[in-house]
């Protein structure tokens, strides 16, 4: 029985899901890759000039997205193609990630400054976000575990190219685990570090800290037990889907701070105003968590 099903025992009458927990993540990277584009896109146009470096993600991205839709349509016919193509993109995507997260450290670094005032606190908050590129390297990771078949599910034993098996030390849905324990904490600091600006002045602001810390504790104890029990599920469940609601609530507030008299929309205030998708961050990772929990079977038709 799968993990889900023990949370929700009448889920088990639905039967068969037409796809496999791996090809929903594959699925998910690649609408991430997408959404994380047109997020660049809107904003990198905050300065009203994107320079030749802010326009790698704002490019890629979207292309990445595409092809791995791509390679899921060629694993239908050759499995061994899709996966280098899969492979290839996803591992590009950390790269980029990585190579953005640098470019924006770069920028909040004073090195004219005395020694000890070259990187702050305060120039970490006012600077580009240091975090935001690095969630492309975030759905890198969690496309490449999708990739790589595990036989049998649960064991730690993963099947990479040419037939190669390799066994890990935990088994993927623990690896899962960790991986959103990860992503919700990059998420919430990020969401710290936006909301700081304000200086927090509105309280319920810490409501998207408190309920990132609660997600992201219980992802990664998810993680650490190696069979976890019913009631540990549960918890994890309800804290996936107080993440999903925190971000629609954000972002709706988000639209409403951006809106003028009457609610009428100017596109410039969604450009330098509360970010439009940053919020959807939480209910992203609480989708891909959720996911965690389906049924694992079918693997090999994962392209």
């Amino acid at each position: 029985m799968y993990d889900l099903a023990r949370v929700f025992p009448p889920i088990k009458r639905i039967g068969r899901l037409p796809l496999s927990r791996d090809q929903f993540m594959l699925l998910m990277a690649a609408a991430n890759e997408i959404f994380i584009g047109l997020d660049h896109y809107l904003a990198h146009s905050f300065s009203g000039t994107i320079v030749p470096n802010e326009w790698i993600p704002i490019i890629f991205a979207p292309l990445a997205g595409v092809l791995l839709l791509l390679a899921g349509l060629i694993a239908m016919r050759h499995r061994p193609l899709a996966t280098v193509v899969g492979v290839l993109t996803l591992l590009a995507s950390i790269a980029v990630g990585l190579l953005g997260a640098y470019f924006h450290l770069v920028r909040a670094i004073l090195p004219s400054g005395p020694l000890g005032r070259r990187l702050t606190l305060d120039l970490l908050v006012w600077a580009p976000p240091i975090l935001g590129p690095l969630f492309l390297s975030l759905v890198g990771m969690v496309g490449i575990s999708a990739v790589w078949v595990e036989d049998p599910p649960g064991s730690g034993w993963v099947t990479l190219l040419a037939g190669r098996r390799v066994h890990l030390p935990y088994s993927k849905t623990r690896a899962y685990f960790f991986l959103i324990g990860l992503g919700t904490l990059a998420t919430t600091l990020s969401s710290v570090l936006d909301h700081a600006r304000t200086h927090f002045e509105n309280p319920w602001l810490w409501v998207p800290t408190a309920i990132g810390i609660f997600g992201t504790v219980v992802a990664a104890t998810l993680g650490a037990i190696e069979k976890p029990e019913r009631a540990d599920l549960l918890t994890y469940t309800i804290a996936m889907l107080l993440l999903i609601v925190v971000g629609i609530a954000g972002a709706l507030l988000h639209i409403e701070a951006d809106l003028v008299a009457q609610g009428t929309v100017v596109f410039e205030r969604f450009i330098r105003g509360a970010p439009l998708m940053a919020p959807m961050l939480f209910s992203n990772m609480g989708f891909l968590g959720l996911i965690v929990l389906l049924d694992p079977g079918g693997q090999k038709r994962v392209g």
